[in-house]
Parts: structure tokens; sequence; C-alpha cells
């Protein structure tokens, strides 16, 4: 670096640093201000009330007043503070967004309300697993703004009396449009990633393919490729393994239930039970009431929040099961134009995953990666979340994506 180089740096940093200086003595004066302000009204109070100036009834509110506002201009100041000393500003949002004549749940928590946005699709249909994802993989909120959205009819937006005929892909489509875009003009970002579970994997492959200019990386896990396949496929499995360990029970179980397809929710939920029994749901089976307490005790799930969530689960599966089972992404989405990533676990039979890794094989993209998880079944984030959470960090950075570091 050359005399006249190294001057122009020193002066860019000199600028800089006063820039900040002038910054906090502003903030400082403000805060003081603010105080001699907050002093000088409750001296007057105490001057008002005494002599009898105000009723009883008034002073309780006109006590608090001055109190109130300097409370909200310490704020302030601190939000100065924050933004000129550089330090990350983090983004704790919970909100209903209108659309289309229902109001879509969004969750939106990040350490740093400029890193890179993150947005679940959760699974079911109807499956709200944004208390999972949070328990278990909260973390990445540390390094992403991470967004968890209730999809139509699910979680906290289940409501009875809605019109189940509303629940379709393409509906669900648009929902999912409007909240990307609402997170695109909230947070200043031009693309964001979208990472799906089982359904919502299929969801957001869907969703890629028509809008690859707002997403800047596509992962899907344990995804669902072909619903009618996937349901055979898991029959197959549980009628092979009850009759290998002379399982009567299953099997009895099993000629209940009957062939697919499996149409309704009742049906496919006992095809589920069947599949978990072999450690074809979840292969390494977390504590599932110890997961629910701890949920409610940290807040992010109420008790009444739970029944929601199974209603909301059984009548969005009603709803939109004979739509999905005629849905084969080999044929809707031969490619895509956005990097790709699969999560599959390496015991899924709930939804096949050698369906999704033969599909993978096919789906054309100018970027994809296939990585299996040796000790997870269907659902990979819960059950070995600390290497799912690495996963999701090193293949993002690996495109490119800036990480918030701690």
């Amino acid at each position: 670096m050359n005399a006249s180089a190294e001057k122009r740096a020193a002066l860019s940093l000199s600028l800089g640093r006063s820039r900040i200086s002038v910054m906090n003595v502003l903030t400082a004066n403000l805060l003081l201000s603010s105080l001699a302000l907050w002093v000088a009204g409750r001296i007057y109070l105490i001057t008002m009330i005494g002599g009898g100036n105000m009723t009883t009834r008034s002073n309780g509110w006109l006590w608090f007043a001055p109190t109130i506002v300097f409370c909200a201009l310490l704020v302030g100041c601190a939000a100065s503070l924050t933004e000129a000393t550089g330090a990350p500003v983090p983004i704790r949002r919970s909100e209903y967004l209108a659309v289309d004549g229902a109001r879509l749940f969004l969750l939106t928590r990040g350490t740093d309300r400029h890193a890179p946005v993150l947005l679940w699709l959760h699974g079911g249909p109807g499956g709200p697993e944004r208390p999972l994802f949070r328990y278990f993989n909260g973390d990445l909120e540390k390094h992403f703004v991470v967004a968890y959205w209730d999809q139509r009819g699910a979680g906290r937006l289940f409501d009875p009396k809605a019109d189940p005929h509303l629940l379709t892909i393409s509906r669900h489509l648009a929902d999912l449009d409007a909240v990307v875009d609402h997170l695109r003009q909230l947070l200043g970002q031009d693309k964001i990633a979208l990472i799906g579970h089982s359904w919502g994997s299929a969801l957001g492959l869907l969703y890629v393919q028509r809008h690859p200019e707002k997403v800047s990386a596509f992962i899907g896990v344990a995804s669902l490729v072909a619903l009618l396949r996937s349901q055979q496929a898991e029959y197959d499995f549980v009628s092979t393994e009850a009759a290998r360990r002379k399982d009567e029970s299953t099997l009895a179980r099993l000629r209940k239930i009957g062939p697919p397809p499996h149409e309704t929710a009742d049906r496919q939920l006992a095809m589920e039970r069947l599949t978990d029994r072999y450690g074809a749901v979840f292969h390494k089976k977390p504590c599932k009431i110890c997961v629910a307490l701890r949920g409610m005790i940290n807040g992010l799930v109420t008790p009444g929040e739970l029944m929601s969530i199974h209603r909301g689960i059984h009548a969005s599966l009603d709803a939109m099961t004979p739509e999905l089972l005629s849905l084969d992404l080999e044929r809707a989405v031969p490619s895509v134009d956005v990097p790709v990533f699969f999560f599959l676990g390496r015991y899924d039979r709930h939804v096949e995953a050698t369906l999704a890794a033969t599909y993978f094989e096919t789906l054309r993209a100018p970027l994809k990666r296939l990585i299996w998880f040796e000790n997870s079944a269907h659902n990979v984030p819960f059950e070995e979340p600390d290497l799912f959470n690495a996963n999701v960090m090193s293949t993002l950075q690996s495109i490119g994506i800036q990480l918030v570091k701690q």
C-alpha cells in the first residue's frame, strides 16, 4: 500500500470512528435529557398532588405518564446506540398476515435481522411443526432469520368452521408466495432460503419451480415425491416386517386398515403408528411427553394449541389427500433453477426415502447434493438435531450464503 492509499484508509477509519463518537454523544445527551424530563415531571406531579390540584382518580394515570415517556425514550436511545456501534439488531416478531380471507400466522426470530432468511415449510399437510423446529433446531436462529409459518388450516390457524375445500395445493402455493413476499419486503432481501419437511418439501419444490427469482436455495427433508407410491411402499414394509417378526397383532391391524390408497386421516395415521413400531418414523424415539412438557414450560406451545394441532392434522389430511394421491413430482417438477439439497433419513419408510433418492437423481438443477442421515428415519431434524443444524449451515455456506457468526 502506497502513502496516498494509507492516508485515505486512515482518513476513512477516522471518519467512521468520528461518526460513531458523534452518535454516542447525541445518544448520551438524549438519554440525559430524557432523565431530566422524567425527574421534572415527577417533581411537578408531587407538587400538584401535594397542593390538592388533582383528583385521586386521575393521580394514578398521570403519575405514570412521565415514566412511560422516559421508557420510550430510553428504548429509542438504546436502538440508536446499537445502530451506531454496528451491534446486531435482533428480530422477534409474531404476526398474522391477511391473505385471501384467512389470517396466516408467522413467527420470525433471529439474533440479527440482517442475517439470511430461512423459511420453514412444515409437513402434514396440517402438521405445524413450529414448536418442534424451535425446540430441536432453535440454534439456527443464531445464524439466520428463521421464519415459521403455520399453513392455512394448521396450528394457530385451525378453524373448525372453515371450508375444507379451500385447502388445496394451489391455495397453499398462493399463501406461500404471500409469505415469501412479506419476508422479502420486511427484511429487505431479494431472495430467501426455503426448507421443507415431508409434505413441506413437495410444496417447496412446486413453489421453487414457479418462483426461482425469489429463492436462494431449497432444502428438502424426508421429501414426499409421490404419495400413492409412498403409501404402497409403507404398506409393503410393514407387512413384510410384521410377517418376519411373526407380529400377529400388527398383521391383524394391517388387514383392518387395508391396502392403499389410504384417503382418510384415520387410515394414514393408523399406518404411521404401525410403521413407527419398527423404527421407520422415528428411528431414535424421543420422550414425546417430555418434549411436550418442556415445550409448554419454555413457551413454545400451549395446551390449547396442542389440541388445535391434532384437529388441524385430521382436517387437512381428509381435505387434501384425494388431490395429493395424484401428485408425482417426477412428472410435475422435473427441473428447477435454484440449488437443491435433499436430507434423507436412512431408515425412513413412512415417506419412502428411496423414492426421494431416485427422484433426486433425475431432478435437474444448477447445483444439487444429497445427504444421508444414518441414524434417522422420517424426522431427521428431531432425531439428529445437532448434525442437521450443522449441515443446514454448511450446505448454505457452500453456495455463498453468508451466515451470522456467534
